[in-house]
């Protein structure tokens, strides 16, 4: 058996603007790219809906950096599931996909039966964009607040950028007739648009936790108001079935709006580990140290966490030592 057939819209972003209510947005569809992450683990089912629903945010978010740009989502918790990690890379030319990626880190031993966002306790939500060599990174913090994912991150737009910030996401497996069990995800991002450049660069956050609410006033929380209880008509199979194309959903949801689309990103799954990047996160290591790591069958090795890539290296060939005899000859 095979998963169902490829959709037109699987594994895209497509950003749009409601022209006559000053907000912009993303949908999302992640399908492909979603199985992908999570078939490199036998993740248990909360945590593989809270990396699910992770990946989905990241994708939205993500669309937005620039070229050879990467984002990345982190939750840090003192809870069952200790951390969930996504990163999004920016496609390297006009075009091409973006990549993503996502691992979770938790104790099995402390899930339990409840939902999925009760794995997670006490902590906090970061979003870091990395623009380069020689640049220096934007980050934002706030602490986990609200019963999901979504909240947390609607809570960071509101607390850390001072942007107005929806999100309505829907994820889980589909079990077609005939087909085999695979992941669709699907979701709307829905934005004031900024009145300053988003993503500036700032500290964790204190005190009362803002809401979008928060930060509109008069007109504008009147466009907001409007424009949410409209959103909240949409239904899960609207945001992940194989029928309604995200054009389609828009004028459905919004056409009094004046819906106003642009080019769709298409996102895939995409790791970028490899030896050479092992062997550079190795060259801090003295010989002593690269002795401890050494296994009893004599070999230094690594997994990655996010694919599971294996690499299974000479000890005389990785370390500060090393790197240094080999720029030598």
């Amino acid at each position: 058996m095979t998963h169902g057939q490829q959709i037109a819209w699987d594994d895209t972003v497509l950003p749009f603007q409601l022209d006559a209510s000053d907000m912009r947005g993303r949908v999302a569809r992640l399908d492909g790219a979603l199985n992908g992450i999570l078939k490199q683990h036998d993740y248990p089912p909360q945590v593989e809906a809270l990396v699910a629903e992770m990946a989905l945010l990241t994708a939205l978010i993500g669309q937005t950096i620039k070229l050879r740009w990467k984002l990345q989502l982190q939750v840090q918790t003192k809870g069952a599931v200790r951390m969930i990690a996504t990163d999004y890379y920016g496609p390297e030319n006009e075009g091409d996909p973006a990549r993503i990626r996502a691992y979770a880190s938790y104790d099995a031993d402390r899930l339990t039966d409840a939902p999925a966002f009760e794995q997670v306790g006490e902590g906090y939500f970061a979003i870091m964009i990395d623009q380069g060599k020689g640049m220096t990174p934007y980050q934002g913090i706030t602490p986990l607040d609200g019963k999901s994912l979504s909240d947390c991150a609607e809570a960071y737009f509101a607390q850390s950028e001072q942007l107005p910030t929806r999100f309505s996401l829907s994820f889980g497996k589909s079990t077609e007739p005939g087909v085999d069990e695979h992941w669709r995800a699907g979701g709307i991002m829905l934005q004031h648009m900024p009145k300053a450049s988003p993503f500036v660069a700032s500290g964790e956050g204190s005190g009362t936790v803002l809401t979008a609410g928060d930060l509109v006033q008069n007109e504008e929380a009147e466009n907001w108001n409007r424009v949410n209880v409209l959103l909240d008509t949409v239904e899960d199979l609207e945001l992940i079935g194989p029928t309604l194309p995200p054009n389609d959903l828009l004028l459905r949801l919004f056409h009094e709006e004046a819906p106003r689309v642009y080019d769709a990103q298409t996102v895939r799954f995409g790791c970028t580990c490899s030896e050479d990047r092992v062997r550079q996160s190795l060259s801090i290591y003295s010989a002593r140290d690269i002795e401890k790591m050494t296994t009893d069958a004599g070999r230094v090795t690594a997994d990655c966490q996010f694919c599971g890539a294996h690499y299974d290296l000479d000890p005389a060939s990785v370390g500060f030592e090393a790197e240094q005899t080999g720029n030598d000859t």
